[in-house]
């Protein structure tokens, strides 16, 4: 489709110059794996589970760890999470093409709701597609969801451990110092709770490699009032611990 603007010329050819499943040789991720953007959880995980580094995801900014174990005799890996929609794909696409199929995203996100608390759970149901990435997957579209099945194995979870949270939309955009009042506003209208950086791409490139994926969030910083509320952000150590447990139990169950 030839159009003014080039984000909007999808290609659907389903081979790339830079195919990862013909550039990535080894298949050493096990199918079920978990993508955590907390790496103080993840070094803790590392010791209490006794997992196993595997070869790394590089790039020009230095490696972005995986790892591998299992849990009654299940294998599982993780990878840490890549800040941005264009590193963050890029590393699921490695990973993909590793032999990872079944993903549980567990990160933090801003809220454009107040009465998210620091540390409330959101999972999302749909991903505003305020990005780049994301266009170069799917045909263009305002949303784009997770998998299905994903989604229910996360709220299953949420349910066995007795957690309260709340469902919902999520703004993903590329900028976070262009979130203006006015955008704010707009995203609000539109039934986004969240705002961060990555959702939608993830969702889009599932699909897109027809690979189960969704999202667990916990609420961090508030941008929804005039000025900006930091709140606890990055403090919230007992959300994370709790965020990751509850995303590999999910992960587990597809």
């Amino acid at each position: 489709m030839s159009t003014s603007y080039p984000i909007l010329e999808f290609d659907g050819e389903r081979e790339a110059v830079i195919e990862p499943s013909k550039a990535i040789r080894h298949r050493d991720v096990p199918e079920h794996c978990v993508i955590c953007y907390f790496p103080k959880t993840i070094e803790q995980a590392r010791q209490e589970l006794a997992l196993r580094a595997l070869r790394p995801v590089k790039c020009v900014m230095g490696e972005i760890s995986v790892y591998s174990g299992s849990r009654d005799g299940q294998p599982f890996s993780i990878l840490s999470g890549a800040v941005g929609a264009p590193l963050a794909v890029g590393c699921l696409e490695e990973i993909i093409a590793r032999g990872g199929r079944k993903f549980i995203v567990c990160g933090s996100a801003g809220v454009l709701d107040r009465s998210i608390a620091s540390g409330h759970i959101v999972v999302p149901t749909a991903a505003l597609r305020d990005e780049g990435t994301s266009y170069h997957y799917l045909p263009p579209s305002r949303e784009v969801e997770p998998t299905p099945e994903a989604v229910k194995a996360i709220i299953a979870s949420l349910k066995e451990n007795g957690y309260r949270y709340v469902e919902g939309k999520t703004w993903t955009t590329d900028a976070f110092y262009r979130e203006t009042r006015s955008k704010v506003k707009k995203r609000r209208q539109e039934g986004c709770i969240t705002v961060e950086m990555e959702a939608a791409a993830l969702f889009a490139a599932a699909r897109f490699r027809g690979v189960q994926l969704a999202q667990i969030l916990y609420g961090s910083d508030d941008v929804s009032g005039a000025e900006w509320d930091p709140r606890e952000m990055g403090r919230e150590k007992s959300a994370r611990k709790a965020l990751f447990r509850l995303a590999l139990n999910a992960c587990l169950r597809l």
